[in-house]
């Protein structure tokens, strides 16, 4: 290791590697996204990562507008930020090129703004964790690693099936979200509006069989963009007489009420009544397959 690297290495703050780690994973995050699930103050996020760029930690884009102007600055690994994750992680360093070749697959990607969306998502929950000590976001997988072999494997599992089956779901991202003690795993499909609601609808299969493998049934949560699309997803639901744990939110609606992800936005399918948050999905994904049992 040269100098620089080791340099650079004792002046991370945990921050730092939890945001290396997250670009690591999850390819790009804006300024915005970053501010809100690290630091709370965007000037103070902004400074810290004009550091992380100079030192050659991260680079920054800015795309532009079709109706005119930027968006704010996305950010992705540097190379030496690469090379930092990798020896965090006890990986083998990285070509040297790594580094810019993502970085050109991030900037011409034409499903760059689903990846933020989706990404959008959980930076919501770690905000909402960074100012509520009773909340944690404890993972935050993305698609790639739900589709490793054994990936749902618990670590003292002796189930072969389990460790070797290949899941053929590929959510947009997977979570678990504590808050007051209670814990909820769970899957995310981010919807853009553009794929008919039979497509969604027919994405729970993949999950009833991972089920059937794994012996746990995680809800899906569908966090679709207008409540009529919602509405319109619940009743194609009930049509097609889904028994898998699936639950439901709008973003126009949350957003009118000025509220995330982790709060009572959810509409769990066949749970009537008020709105759920995230982490009242483990209790009521429970009572919903007893239900179902019985």
């Amino acid at each position: 290791m040269d100098e620089l690297f080791l340099r650079v290495q004792a002046r991370l703050t945990d921050r730092d590697h939890v945001l290396l780690g997250w670009l690591a994973d999850h390819g790009v995050l804006t300024s915005f996204q970053i501010s809100h699930a690290l630091y709370g103050s965007l000037d103070f996020a902004q400074r810290r990562l004009r550091k992380l760029c100079e030192v050659g930690l991260l680079g920054r884009f800015r795309p532009f507008r079709a109706e005119g102007g930027t968006y704010p600055y996305h950010y992705v690994l540097g190379q030496l930020g690469v090379e930092i994750v990798a020896a965090h992680r006890g990986e083998d360093l990285p070509r040297k090129d790594q580094a810019r070749r993502r970085r050109w697959q991030l900037t011409n990607r034409a499903n760059l703004p689903h990846l933020l969306g989706v990404n959008q998502f959980f930076t919501n929950l770690a905000g909402y964790a960074r100012t509520h000590p009773q909340a944690s976001l404890d993972r935050w997988w993305p698609a790639a690693r739900c589709q490793q072999m054994g990936a749902f494997a618990d670590p003292d599992d002796d189930d072969v099936q389990v460790r070797v089956y290949t899941p053929r779901v590929r959510p947009d991202g997977h979570g678990i979200w504590t808050e007051h003690s209670v814990t909820a795993p769970y899957f995310v499909e981010f919807d853009t509006g553009s794929e008919p609601l039979s497509v969604l609808v027919d994405k729970i299969a993949g999950y009833h069989q991972l089920a059937r493998v794994t012996g746990r049934a995680w809800p899906v949560l569908f966090w679709l963009h207008a409540a009529a699309r919602e509405h319109h997803l619940q009743q194609r639901l009930t049509d097609a007489g889904v028994w898998y744990p699936v639950a439901t939110a709008a973003r126009d609606n949350a957003a009118q009420r000025a509220i995330g992800p982790a709060e009572d936005v959810w509409w769990l399918h066949r749970r009537p009544g008020a709105g759920l948050r995230l982490a009242n999905l483990a209790d009521a994904v429970l009572d919903n397959r007893n239900r179902e049992a019985a």
